[in-house]
């Protein structure tokens, strides 16, 4: 006993140390998904069910780095409060388990279930390296597994893969969705450049329908993580196709463009070639929206980039998920866009809101002494009459800052994190980005979502939407407005934000 709790005490003190690392890193978003520990990439099998959000990831638990891919898991019944939960699927004799997605198979049209007690069933990508490493091209095949106990463990089919690939390099990423119109199912698949359509009465047996992407779009590199969702456009059907590229982004590396269109069981049909992004910051990619939700779009994004993600100084974890967001039409002129806004369930999260009615900003305000306190995460919203210039200052005492602002003669949004801190870890990470304007309004609506070590800016209601990550050294506690003229800002609200329940 004596030498059993020097030992115990050891591993206590030690457990200890391990738990305030994970927790108290200066560097953990507060109002974020993050892992516990280790490595984590692509959002995938996002579905609602009961009353629960199940949030699937990409997820390796060996190391803070990529590696053989599990499916992990996380639960919310708000979008905001997340559970992490024990890892769903493992790799296997058929390879690692790559990005795919999850439905509520309502009429039991798999078997898998009963239409009493539906299954939720995953459909998924599983990656065979040794396949990889022989150059057969058929390495990556759709496989799926099944739950009837609302996602808690899962089974995997014993007849997979039920999609074996025909011969091409990059077969991945399904994203099924029940395709009414049809009475069937719906398979949205990347393939290298584009994108190819599949149906199934069954979600075992499936069927190539046509395909979309060649030639049209941006082409910088691989296409991945497409997601294929409808909306009612004033009484129209009007479809919407995500997907994400790496490399080839508007502001270098990872970025998710999609195309608004027809889509009629076999081919989609944009109304044009104009590329749109999702997000035009560095720091959301292969986002897809949760399935089972009706006409509800909820979008999430993995908040980092390829050209670094491995890179960032973070240990004991790696990686975040963006803000959730709704997803909506609007016109401007003759262009259909999709818009971009945080889930109003971020309310929950929400201190006391402090309101400054009508401000002038000419060179600064420092809003800090107008604050109760300046906590890691809050939210920003504002009006810039006229649409003239303004910055958003994040700072802290040792000069490291964050500029998030308009140019009025460029008529672009941007973010400079150049000095904000720990960013020599890769050569472009420091440097200023910038977006479109793509509204006409007279004046700026902007919201900023302000975290530990991420910002989010949704401009002109989600016209324009940016998010990028950084590390500063200490915590960003002073926050000012900027502009090198009178600039009068309307109705700015300051809401402090929780940190989430763990």
């Amino acid at each position: 006993m004596k030498k059993i709790m020097p030992l115990l005490c050891s591993f206590l003190l030690c457990a200890q140390f391990l738990l305030s690392q994970t927790f108290e890193d200066p560097n953990r978003p507060l109002i974020h998904f993050t892992p516990k520990e280790h490595w984590m990439n692509d959002p995938n099998g996002m579905v609602f069910y009961n009353g629960v959000y199940h949030l699937f990831f990409q997820y390796y638990p060996g190391a803070s780095v990529w590696g053989p891919m599990h499916w992990g898991h996380a639960t919310s019944k708000d979008l905001v409060n997340w559970e992490e939960q024990p890892i769903a699927l493992y790799p296997d004799k058929l390879g690692y388990i790559f990005s795919g997605s999850a439905v509520v198979d309502k009429n039991n049209t798999s078997g898998f279930g009963s239409t009493k007690k539906p299954p939720l069933v995953a459909i998924f990508t599983q990656h065979d390296t040794a396949g990889e490493r022989a150059h057969t091209k058929t390495f990556q095949n759709q496989s799926i597994a099944y739950s009837t106990n609302g996602g808690k463990t899962w089974v995997k089919y014993k007849n997979n893969p039920v999609l074996k690939n025909p011969g091409d390099e990059d077969f991945r990423d399904p994203k099924v969705m029940w395709y009414a119109d049809g009475n069937e199912w719906m398979m949205t698949l990347a393939v290298k450049d584009h994108v190819e359509f599949y149906s199934s009465p069954n979600l075992k047996d499936w069927t190539k329908q046509g395909e979309f992407g060649k030639g049209i779009g941006a082409h910088g590199g691989v296409w991945e993580c497409p997601d294929l969702i409808s909306f009612d456009d004033n009484g129209k059907k009007v479809w919407v196709l995500i997907v994400s590229i790496n490399p080839g982004g508007p502001n270098g590396g990872s970025a998710t463009q999609y195309f608004v269109g027809n889509f009629d069981g076999k081919t989609f049909t944009p109304f044009n070639d104009k590329i749109k992004w999702i997000d035009y910051g560095p720091d959301d990619y292969a986002g897809v929206t949760w399935s089972n939700t009706d006409d509800r779009k909820i979008f999430l994004g993995w908040m980092s980039n390829w050209a670094y993600g491995q890179l960032v100084p973070t240990s004991a974890w790696r990686s975040a998920m963006t803000i959730p967001r709704n997803l909506n039409l609007v016109h401007v002129g003759d262009e259909i866009y999709v818009t971009s806004k945080p889930v109003v369930e971020l309310n929950v999260l929400t201190g006391k809101a402090q309101a400054i009615p009508n401000l002038i900003v000419y060179k600064k305000y420092d809003l800090t002494p107008d604050l109760v306190n300046a906590p890691r995460s809050f939210k920003l919203d504002f009006t810039v009459k006229d649409a003239k210039s303004f910055a958003v200052k994040l700072s802290n005492e040792k000069n490291e800052r964050l500029l998030v602002g308009y140019n009025e003669a460029k008529k672009e949004f941007y973010i400079n994190r150049g000095a904000t801190g720990n960013a020599d870890f890769q050569q472009d990470f420091a440097k200023e980005r910038s977006a479109p304007r793509i509204s006409t309004a007279e004046n700026i609506h902007t919201t900023l979502v302000a975290d530990a070590s991420s910002v989010e800016l949704f401009a002109d209601d989600g016209l324009t939407v940016m998010t990028e990550i950084f590390f500063p050294t200490s915590p960003f506690d002073l926050i000012q407005l900027t502009s090198d003229e009178p600039v009068t800002i309307n109705n700015l609200i300051y809401s402090p934000l929780k940190p989430m329940k763990k």
